[in-house]
């Protein structure tokens, strides 16, 4: 599943859309293919004023629990509540159902420096 061209990735495995003051954020999709089924996510305070790979949110899937990172500093606007409640959406639709919070970029720019699609294929 390919993403939307505007989406950037940490190599954390984390997403982001560029060119946006408040973006959604999830896993990417080789992230949840690698943690297979995941039945719980753990998401962060809204409200929560973060700082660019803190740890904001814990995912558990069959295999691991994992931490989530904030790809960018900012602040926490908006969590994924159908996601809270059927963690299964990030392993079918990790880029749009699946989107774990919304950020409020401290610095809009910031997304527009970590890596686009090809160059987060090649890392990984």
């Amino acid at each position: 599943m390919p993403a939307p061209a505007n989406t950037r990735f940490t190599p954390s495995h984390e997403w982001i859309l560029s060119g946006q003051e408040i973006s959604a954020v999830g896993i990417s999709e080789h992230a949840q293919a690698e943690l297979g089924d995941i039945v719980y996510i753990e998401l962060p305070a809204v409200g929560r004023t973060v700082a660019a790979g803190e740890a904001v949110a814990v995912i558990e899937s069959v295999k691991a629990a994992s931490d989530i990172y904030a790809p960018v500093a900012g602040e926490i606007v908006e969590v994924n509540a159908p996601v809270a409640a059927e963690a299964s959406l990030v392993n079918t639709d990790p880029y749009g159902a699946g989107w774990l919070f919304k950020i409020k970029l401290a610095n809009h720019a910031d997304a527009d420096g970590l890596m686009d699609e090809a160059a987060y294929a090649a890392s990984h």
